[in-house]
């Protein structure tokens, strides 16, 4: 359990200094972990989604220092049921936060991201990321 939480202070601080660095955008920090920036951002006051609805995103995922690990083109477009489908966890949490046609660059932790196991592929194991979602669609 120590050693988790050392983890994810390392973790933390890694991501912290990252958002420092980068001036020009104003990062968030969501109660569930991770942290968030808006590249369009909607002010009209449209719903977000909830659990059940089905929506259709557009995503990457790169890594902190934005290499690429997957391009949108690679994921294609997801439609996702909130709450009812396995998805990044991280990203389960943020896609509520957003409102239909908002882009968002997420910061997530690996442990609400891929956590120890990596995606046995190109993230590594406890590996934090960055994901750049744009939401298109709610149903």
């Amino acid at each position: 359990m120590k050693e988790a939480l050392a983890l994810n202070k390392v973790e933390d601080d890694k991501i912290f200094q990252i958002i420092k660095k980068d001036s020009t955008k104003l990062y968030l920090q969501s109660s569930y972990g991770f942290w968030y920036t808006y590249i369009h951002k909607v002010e009209e006051n449209l719903p977000t989604p909830e659990k059940g609805k089905e929506v259709t995103i557009e995503y990457n995922i790169t890594s902190l220092n934005n290499s690429v690990l997957y391009s949108k083109a690679d994921l294609g477009i997801k439609k996702y049921i909130i709450d009812q489908e396995d998805f990044i966890s991280g990203l389960q949490k943020g896609i509520k936060l957003m409102k239909l046609g908002e882009t968002v660059t997420f910061v997530i932790p690996s442990y609400r991201a891929f956590g120890i196991a990596g995606d046995g592929k190109k993230i590594g194991v406890n590996h934090p990321i960055k994901s750049t979602v744009t939401l298109i669609n709610i149903k």
